[in-house]
């Protein structure tokens, strides 16, 4: 009696077996992972490519026009650190030395309150002074996330560097931010600003001052 019944039950196991032991090829794939969004910042293709309408000698020490209220740039300056950054967008790593000057390089992060409130003051600057100098921004010991949502929510454009390690503010022995260079199209920086968060008009006198072009501000 047992016997029967146990050949009875057998079929039943065996189909019960055959829809849940599936081969591999029989499990649905996995599901891909979530698009990672994209870049707010351009990439660092560009940067060793000196502005269009820059010119020889621009931003080297020349003598002021009588009268015209524009101060020359100081001569001589330091020439920019010899390190090697990589690209927020990715591609290959930006040497910093290689930067085509006139530039401004603003050294932000995200968690400081005066860098979140001069960013669009660079962004305008990058739009104003287009063809005449380079803005570009380093983003220093700073989550991915964080800079990729101020560039987001305050419409920064201009090619972003990464320096996670704070290399470029030891090379300048300099420790607070927002920090902000003026780099002549020598390749020499002329002026350090770390006053705090710089306004438009700010930024247009230091780009006068210090590399002797005109900005609106």
């Amino acid at each position: 009696m047992n016997r029967r019944l146990a050949l009875a039950v057998l079929p039943l196991l065996l189909a019960v077996t055959a829809c849940t032991s599936g081969t591999a090829d029989d499990e649905p794939a996995p599901r891909p992972a979530a698009a990672e969004r994209p870049s707010p910042f351009r990439d660092c293709a560009t940067l060793n490519t000196a502005p269009t309408a820059a010119t020889p000698g621009s931003g080297a020490s020349t003598s002021a026009t009588p009268g015209s209220g524009t101060s020359a740039p100081a001569a001589g300056g330091q020439a920019l650190p010899a390190l090697t950054l990589s690209c927020f967008t990715g591609g290959a790593p930006v040497a910093l030395g290689a930067v085509a000057g006139p530039a401004v390089i603003n050294v932000w992060a995200s968690w400081c309150p005066p860098c979140r409130k001069e960013l669009p003051a660079f962004q305008r600057l990058s739009e104003r002074a287009a063809g005449q100098l380079q803005v570009v921004g380093v983003n220093s010991r700073d989550s991915r996330s964080g800079a990729q949502s101020i560039g987001e929510d305050f419409g920064v454009r201009f090619p972003m560097l990464v320096d996670q390690g704070e290399a470029l503010q030891r090379e300048l022995r300099r420790n607070a931010i927002p920090l902000t260079l003026f780099v002549a199209a020598d390749g020499q920086i002329r002026h350090i600003d770390a006053t705090g968060a710089l306004d438009d008009a700010t930024l247009a006198t230091l780009v006068r001052q210090h590399l002797n072009l005109a900005v609106p501000a």
